[in-house]
């Protein structure tokens, strides 16, 4: 089938490597027992909802079912009836959506470009940066009794780990929102010399022994309650880099410290004001050779990762759940993370517009059901659209419709 004969649904699941849906299903055994609602009939119902915003199964089903050719052209042999979506979720384990979204980015991580507005740090160039943190979802627990957060309220929480040069969800780790995001990233592991930017809530001597174990180099804040000796006070450059107001070598050495084994390693505690809300950071890190500007600019990044957040949650459908078990959440969330991996793709290496990531889900979402060829869609749709403007504002008014009252 050509491509200008698929729907651009079909053309966006088409990205997805047949061999990751086949080994997902095979490791899983997704399948078993499932001769109606497949794997890919699952994906295909989720994906759809995503990318149209779907609040209820009963959307969905009505959705996809808009004509029998659609359907076959999407792959499905029947539209999925609101119960059989309801039981696929509520049965099929998450943890095949979560290889697939895994598979998918390790498979595609060359292909994307850079975020917009990236900018190498000179000093630190072809290092790789990972910004970690977490964000909570609101969820009614009388409905979702399992996520009880506090006494009269529910949540879940997701634990995350993006790349800083290409703003993509690395490690993706689902909880409860009681789960402290400092215990949320037991987990997380990195290859040598990575940098790690976290905030306050990963201050921790045992996640610092880890990290220094694995050769990484570690950036967040400092506690205010901090027990520390300062070892030798680094001078600071002249005339430049005035943000930064002192650059000290310490040890941590509080019983906790010692109980964690750092009480010998050697940290750097940066003070930087910051002009725009007229305050101080205090960073602290256990590297020694880069200059303190750049722990500066690092940890001024860690905003990327509420960006993210943010994208995430006006986008795409990641607040409100067509299914209450822990299993449906989850298999809900990891579906947006494999639709946002997909539209990231596609806006990325193919786009050669240089859309925001809100107005392109906009523009896919439109032109879902549309049989159009995906870069035609996400290319000469808007140009066209601007060119018969600019067409019909330079067209003589004895040729522009004029309504007579």
């Amino acid at each position: 089938m050509r491509k200008k004969d698929k729907p651009l649904l079909r053309q966006i699941l088409d990205l997805i490597p047949g061999h990751i849906l086949k080994d997902a299903i095979r490791l899983y055994q997704s399948d078993k027992h499932c001769s109606k609602y497949k794997t890919y009939d699952q994906l295909v119902a989720m994906m759809f909802g995503q990318l149209n915003k779907c609040l209820t199964l009963r959307e969905i089903a009505q959705g996809i079912s808009v004509s029998p050719k659609f359907l076959r052209d999407i792959n499905l042999e029947q539209s999925p009836a609101r119960s059989t979506m309801g039981d696929g979720n509520e049965k099929r384990g998450y943890q095949v959506f979560e290889f697939i979204f895994n598979r998918l980015l390790k498979y595609y991580m060359n292909f994307y470009k850079k975020r917009d507005g990236y900018q190498v740090i000179k000093e630190i160039e072809g290092k790789t940066v990972k910004v970690v943190d977490a964000s909570t979802i609101g969820l009614c627990l009388s409905l979702f009794p399992w996520a009880k957060f506090r006494t009269a309220k529910g949540g879940i929480k997701l634990h995350v780990s993006l790349d800083e040069a290409n703003m993509l969800p690395e490690i993706v780790y689902i909880t409860e929102a009681k789960v402290s995001d400092r215990r949320g990233v037991d987990g997380f592991r990195y290859e040598q010399d990575t940098i790690v930017i976290d905030d306050r809530g990963y201050f921790d001597f045992k996640l610092f022994r880890n990290r220094i174990d694995d050769k990484n180099w570690i950036v967040t804040r400092i506690k205010d309650n901090t027990v520390y000796t300062v070892i030798e006070e680094l001078e600071l450059p002249d005339n430049k880099d005035e943000h930064i107001l002192l650059d000290e070598k310490i040890k941590l050495t509080s019983p906790k410290a010692k109980e964690a084994g750092i009480e010998n390693e050697i940290f750097r505690r940066i003070v930087v004001y910051v002009e725009e809300k007229n305050e101080t950071l205090e960073i602290i890190t256990n590297n020694m050779e880069w200059s303190a500007a750049v722990f500066a600019e690092l940890y001024k990044r860690r905003w990327i990762i509420e960006i993210f957040f943010k994208l995430l949650k006006q986008n795409l459908h990641v607040k409100t759940f067509l299914g209450t078990s822990e299993n449906a959440t989850k298999s809900q969330i990891y579906c947006a993370m494999i639709t946002y991996l997909l539209l990231e793709l596609i806006r990325r290496s193919i786009s050669k517009i240089n859309h925001c990531f809100g107005h392109f889900v906009t523009l896919i979402r439109v032109c879902l059901i549309q049989y159009n060829r995906l870069d035609y869609i996400v290319n000469e749709i808007q140009q066209t659209v601007q060119k018969a403007r600019k067409e019909w504002t330079r067209a003589p008014d004895s040729k522009q419709m004029k309504l007579a009252f």
